[in-house]
Formats: C-alpha cells, structure tokens, sequence
C-alpha cells in the first residue's frame, strides 16, 4: 500500500508500473533529482495536486 509520506523515488523503484498513474496526475517531473527525496505529499502540494487524491490513484493502479 502506498502512503502519502512515502519518498517518489522509493516507490518507483519498488513499483515503476506506477510511472503512468504519476503522469496522468500531472507529475511530470518523476526523473528529477528532486523527486528522489520528495514524499508524495510535498511533491504534490508543490505542484498544486491533492496528495490524497494522488495516493488513491496510486494504490487503484496497484489494485490495493
């Protein structure tokens, strides 16, 4: 299950299917350094996305 406080980078690493669903929520950026550090939350409220909205999507993709 993913987790909002969860680091981009980590979850890609884990689960790179989940590139699409960053993607098709307005997360461009998943290769940039940033993104390595970045928890899904901070890295959605500084692209103005809602982090749960974004969580939810990641765990639908996951089929959690």
């Amino acid at each position: 299950m993913i987790t909002k406080d969860m680091i981009i980078g980590d979850v890609i690493s884990e689960h790179p299917e989940l590139i699409r669903t960053f993607f098709a929520n307005g997360m461009m950026c998943i290769g940039c350094p940033a993104s390595q550090g970045e928890s899904i939350e901070a890295a959605a409220q500084v692209h103005g996305l809602d982090g749960d909205a974004l969580t939810a999507a990641l765990n639908e993709a996951l089929g959690a």
